[in-house]
């Protein structure tokens, strides 16, 4: 069976069609009729139907406030919130594809992520007499190569287990990772890692200024957003949800699993590969304190905070941290202030498990206009 083919079952909706319809009770108001599709019969590009179909007034109102933002905001916060907030993001939309959509919770992101923005210290230009000094353009595309096949091997590695042990497998993964650049001085330069490691300055720009390197984190986290989102609509992205709900009746339909799975591994390593250098170019630096335990783990609480099941979560939940983390030290000792960070997780982790997303769309239903048309008593007809 083709995954155009289960795409089509999945849309067809037949029991619901075979229900009878509800009759409108008096007094309620009909609903509109959807906006036309000028492009549904046009041979317009697919990326141009895709965004016609999926493009809200929410989402125009979304992208006006993050395009206007850094004109209004402060250097600080150009740079040091929303820059580092749109790396982490993206790192943790990896993980968003990864376990909202297939299932599979891995604490190797932040692995992934390091492991390109080594290759980019070793193979292109810092402080340390080791880095060979590629060019960018070179160095870029080697870095990716590289991570994607790292996240491929992982995935390789981890997707024949489900739950605790591929868990366990990713995080014994990342933990191997830390002690060989901490230990390994020929390569990895040791404890010390790479220092200078900043991003080429192109066409006279320099990319680490606050306003050039928040368009260029931008317009990488909306590249990653959009391919997620075509993703995840695609007879590939059908496919690994249903292998999440009921990998074993994929199975008897003809899908492969372990390819299916091991494919979504690659894709979420690209985006947390490009997460990584942006992350790099954003230190300056990249050492073993990195990827080290503290990163895993804060990459999946990212993840968390926002929503697992929305795209947008990772970075909302990423800039949630990077908030926390800037100015919990205003609020307690700068030796603890994971504590805040922790409290605010255990908060949201209780009362809505779905993130900060899930509790938004809790209060809507409660004190939302649809919440005050569903409290009124309905009259007889």
């Amino acid at each position: 069976m083709s995954a155009a083919y289960w795409r089509r079952a999945m849309n067809t909706g037949l029991a619901a069609a075979a229900r009878p319809l509800p009759l409108p009770h008096a007094g309620s108001v009909p609903a509109a009729a959807p906006a036309p599709d000028p492009y549904a019969e046009s041979d317009a590009p697919r990326w141009l139907k895709f965004l016609w179909r999926h493009l809200s007034a929410r989402h125009v109102f979304v992208l006006a406030v993050v395009f206007a933002y850094p004109f209004v905001a402060t250097p600080f916060f150009t740079f040091q919130i929303a820059g580092q907030a749109l790396a982490l993001g993206l790192i943790a939309l990896s993980l968003t594809f990864l376990g909202g959509y297939g299932g599979m919770v891995s604490l190797a992101q932040m692995t992934v992520a390091g492991i390109a923005g080594y290759i980019v210290s070793i193979l292109g230009s810092s402080a340390q007499t080791i880095s060979l000094g590629w060019p960018w353009w070179v160095v870029v595309p080697f870095a990716l190569v590289i991570s994607v096949a790292c996240a491929t091997l992982i995935g390789w590695l981890s997707v024949r287990t489900e739950g605790i042990y591929t868990i366990m497998i990713t995080l014994a993964i990342g933990v191997a990772f830390y002690y060989l650049v901490l230990q390994n001085y020929s390569l990895f330069n040791g404890f010390q890692g790479f220092q200078k490691v900043y991003p080429p300055t192109v066409a006279g720009v320099n990319w680490r200024d606050p306003l050039p390197f928040y368009f260029l984190a931008l317009a990488c986290c909306l590249a990653g957003y959009l391919l997620v989102k075509w993703l995840v609509r695609a007879p590939f992205g059908i496919a690994m949800q249903g292998i999440r709900d009921n990998p074993r009746r994929m199975a008897a339909l003809g899908y492969d699993v372990v390819a299916h799975r091991v494919a979504a591994y690659a894709l979420s390593g690209l985006l947390a590969a490009v997460g990584g250098i942006l992350f790099t170019w954003y230190n300056g630096l990249i050492s073993p304190n990195s990827v080290g335990t503290g990163w895993l783990i804060n990459v999946l609480v990212i993840a968390v905070l926002g929503g697992m099941r929305h795209p947008i979560g990772a970075f909302l939940g990423a800039a949630v941290f990077v908030v926390l983390q800037t100015f919990a030290i205003d609020v307690i000792d700068r030796e603890r202030f994971n504590l805040v960070i922790g409290i605010v997780f255990l908060a949201i982790v209780l009362f809505s498990p779905d993130g900060l997303l899930g509790l938004w769309a809790k209060l809507r239903s409660r004190f939302g206009p649809q919440a005050a048309l569903t409290s009124q008593p309905r009259r007889q007809a």
